[in-house]
């Protein structure tokens, strides 16, 4: 017996509904890269980790809105009409999906970015801190250090 089949597959119509609404919601940091490199209008990156995570060190061009100051806050920071794009730490927090909720409830057109803040560091895109901007080399277990995108 398949440990892969043993449930079986959904039907096709429940499988597309599920993956097309799941890219409704998410977005990754490769996406949101190059939305940034290319200075796409309308989006606007949100870190929801706290003051001395920012401190850290935080995605280039993002705003610093900690979760638990959004519905205070959001209206003067995120323009209206504008995709909110929120992320925390990575794979084993929920702090954007919390962020993405919040941002949902005042309205905002929202998307999670998956992998969060420890992807973007581990496939090399820039980091700001208080020093300056740099970049960590590229993973190999998370992206091709060729720098070629993964075209995925």
């Amino acid at each position: 017996m398949s440990a892969v089949t043993a449930v079986p597959p959904a039907a096709n119509a429940a499988a597309l509904a599920h993956f097309a609404g799941r890219l409704a919601f998410e977005t990754d940091v490769s996406d949101v890269a190059a939305d940034l490199a290319a200075a796409v209008p309308g989006i606007v990156v949100v870190d929801s980790r706290s003051r001395e995570s920012w401190e850290q060190g935080h995605i280039q061009g993002a705003v610093h809105l900690p979760t638990a100051e959004i519905a205070a806050r959001a209206a003067e920071v995120i323009p209206a009409g504008a995709t909110v794009v929120t992320y925390c730490w990575g794979p084993g927090c929920n702090g954007a999906t919390r962020a993405a909720l919040e941002m949902a409830k005042l309205g905002h057109p929202v998307k999670e970015m998956i992998g969060g803040f420890e992807y973007w560091a581990r496939e090399g895109f820039p980091v700001e801190t208080p020093s300056g901007v740099a970049r960590r080399p590229v993973d190999a277990l998370t992206a091709p250090v060729t720098g070629i995108a993964c075209a995925c």
